[in-house]
């Protein structure tokens, strides 16, 4: 992963752990992304001290940061999506050698 992946994971991170407006906790996020909780606070610590009074985002405007979530939110959906079609299929693996092996 380049830095510049690294630093677009950390600010999609931290703001997938805003847009939950408080209702989902550090580790509930940071579960979901794969990273530790404690990662996901100093990112977003980070980035409230870095943060410019009057500014959304440093990249640009907040009808960019809403068509970026949007597109991560979309990539997420179809990652989830195979996640669960990969399981399905394991587990119905798994049950095949299971009978065979009997």
């Amino acid at each position: 992963m380049s830095s510049w992946d690294v630093k677009e994971f950390r600010r999609d991170a931290v703001a997938l752990y805003r847009a939950a407006g408080g209702k989902r906790t550090y580790a509930a996020v940071a579960a979901d992304l794969g990273i530790t909780a404690e990662s996901l606070r100093t990112w977003v610590r980070k980035d409230d001290s870095q943060a410019v009074p009057g500014r959304r985002d440093a990249g640009g405007s907040e009808a960019e940061e809403l068509a970026r979530l949007r597109a991560e939110n979309a990539r997420l959906l179809k990652a989830e999506k195979e996640w669960h079609l990969e399981r399905e299929i394991l587990r119905r693996a798994a049950a095949y050698f299971a009978r065979e092996v009997k």
